[in-house]
């Protein structure tokens, strides 16, 4: 793990913790107004001691002041001991808007989190950051997309930041973790939980060698509400978004839109026009995203040094993509020669290709044991690109 013996200390005692935690999730009181308090008073403290009056200045309802005043629950007694045992433990902190570790970008926007759990590296939150997204049910090609452009833009000294989903956020930890920089993780759970259960071993290495960041309270379990507020954050702590593969209605659509309202660059990587995870990008490059081809780019629209260009890709010649070609080359090559990087199926090519429909789905499939084309839903191929 990275030092981060250099940055300014963010303990804080129990009084603390219990002021910030009584303002974060007292009932009825949104994030706005709980900004709006700390504004007009500076600390919790102060606004857990002030008089009636300013609950009025400060447009709170009679039950929301009444929220915010009532005696600690014993649900909150008890979220304030977990918070202050898990804070203690090594490369734990917990955030408040206030202290130096905390993202200087997310502060920001117009309904930042007043508080982060953080685990792992937080030097990384202050870091230049850009934010990639995409389907949870992404392509192989996606994947791959995903992981070269984390990786290059890592080596180019970014921070990446994603959600922890399937995916196309997965397949941008990887990357990133594999270049000279690191990720962020930002969930929409209790960062003493993970989810998908599925990435947990994902999870475990994004805090060992990266940061997991998350705004929930302990033990918050995952809820659909709680992703497009994660998505938020993403965009918020960055300089803009990249859009790998999504769907019309694409939940990374929502980070997305979050970008341009936060004023950050959106950037979208094209696709097929027949490709379902292609209708994302291609909307919003129509609405003024970037659209990009490589990691250089993105460096380029963000002004990065270009010591640490990005990564070239492959080709994509025959013999290159992968050894196993060799006992297939007589008859992949026709294959592969015919089919690119737009979806096709099995038996459009051999009708193209004049052969046979078994000889042809059986090359396919050994193709695709070769790592060189995908099976689409449908039963359609595409090359990959690698």
């Amino acid at each position: 793990m990275q030092a981060t013996d250099s940055l300014p200390s963010s303990s804080h005692d129990g009084d603390s913790i219990a002021a910030w935690l009584r303002l974060v999730y007292a009932a009825g009181l949104s994030r706005l107004a709980a900004a709006r308090l700390l504004r007009q008073h500076g600390t919790p403290q102060a606004i857990l001691a002030a008089s009636h009056a300013s609950d009025n200045a400060a447009g709170l309802t009679r039950s929301q002041a009444a929220a915010l005043r009532a005696p600690p629950s014993a649900a909150l007694r008890a979220l304030v001991d977990a918070t202050l045992e898990w804070s203690a433990r090594p490369d734990h902190a917990l955030l408040t808007f206030h202290d130096a570790a905390y993202p200087p970008l997310l502060r920001e926007i117009a309904d930042p989190p007043l508080l982060l759990h953080a685990c792992g590296n937080r030097a990384l939150l202050t870091r230049s950051a850009l934010g990639i997204v995409g389907s949870r049910n992404a392509t192989t090609q996606g994947r791959l997309n995903a992981e070269r452009f984390a990786r290059s833009l890592a080596d180019a000294g970014l921070t990446v930041v994603s959600g922890l989903a399937l995916g196309i956020d997965a397949a941008a930890h990887t990357g990133a973790l594999q270049g000279a920089g690191s990720t962020i993780a930002v969930i929409g759970t209790g960062i003493d939980l993970v989810y998908p259960s599925a990435n947990a071993a994902l999870a475990q290495r994004i805090a060992q060698g990266g940061c997991i960041v998350s705004e929930f309270a302990l033990g918050t379990p995952a809820r659909a509400p709680h992703f497009p507020i994660r998505n938020r954050t993403i965009s918020g702590m960055t300089r803009g978004v990249l859009v790998v593969e999504a769907a019309e209605r694409s939940g990374s659509l929502i980070t997305a839109r979050c970008a341009g309202e936060q004023g950050r660059e959106v950037f979208a990587i094209p696709g097929s026009i027949h490709a379902t995870l292609s209708k994302g990008c291609h909307r919003l490059i129509r609405e003024g995203a970037l659209l990009v081809e490589t990691a250089d780019d993105i460096l380029a629209a963000l002004q990065v040094g270009d010591a640490a260009r990005a990564r070239p890709f492959d080709d994509g010649n025959v013999s290159c993509e992968s050894t196993m070609l060799t006992s297939l080359e007589r008859a992949a090559r026709p294959l592969l020669e015919a089919l690119t990087y737009d979806p096709v199926s099995a038996d459009e090519l051999a009708s193209r290709l004049q052969l046979d429909a078994a000889d042809t789905q059986a090359s396919l499939l050994a193709l695709e044991l070769a790592g060189v084309v995908e099976r689409l839903p449908g039963g359609a191929f595409q090359r990959l690109k690698r």
